[in-house]
């Protein structure tokens, strides 16, 4: 739901218009960095693979509906995501434990080391970009940007489920 002028009247114009810049200049630092990691494996995995893979890993198989609500995107985009790494054998697609006719993704043995590397890869650069950051200074930057992403989330999930565009 858009804020309406009331809303922001209280809200500091000057500080609201430096937030959303800074939002701004790392979603553009981050799609130019792919925030990929170093080394070797920097850049290597992009940002869908990484989140599906990622998903999987720590929630276990599920269908694509399942996959798909719990990442708040389509189930006709995940399905187009998962096929490459079907494909190069990163999931694998198994009969459901307790249906046999229902199909479900799970993380093969390939994709749980590929994707152990990756994460090393880019914990290494989250090390690296915050070196110098007190661990409160990690913990609260962590924090605030969880609660930014998931009133993000929050905000699309409404316009879903309203049918508003989101913009």
């Amino acid at each position: 739901m858009p804020l309406s002028q009331d809303m922001t009247s209280d809200l500091e114009p000057g500080l609201l218009d430096a937030l959303q810049h800074q939002v701004a200049l790392f979603a553009r630092r981050a799609e130019q960095t792919r925030l990929g990691g170093v080394g070797q494996v920097r850049n290597s995995m992009d940002r869908a693979a990484y989140l599906l893979l990622n998903r999987l890993d720590l929630e276990g198989p599920m269908g694509v509906k399942a996959l798909a609500a719990g990442m708040g995107i389509d189930s006709s985009t995940v399905t187009r995501q998962v096929a490459p790494l079907v494909d190069t054998g990163l999931v694998k697609r198994t009969s459901h434990p307790e249906d046999g006719r229902a199909v479900v993704l799970q993380l093969s043995p390939r994709g749980q080391a590929r994707l152990g590397e990756v994460r090393s890869s880019r914990r290494e650069l989250m090390a690296q970009v915050t070196d110098g950051w007190t661990e409160d200074e990690r913990e609260s930057f962590c924090t605030l940007l969880t609660r930014f992403n998931s009133a993000l989330s929050v905000r699309a999930a409404g316009q879903q489920e309203s049918g508003t565009p989101a913009s």
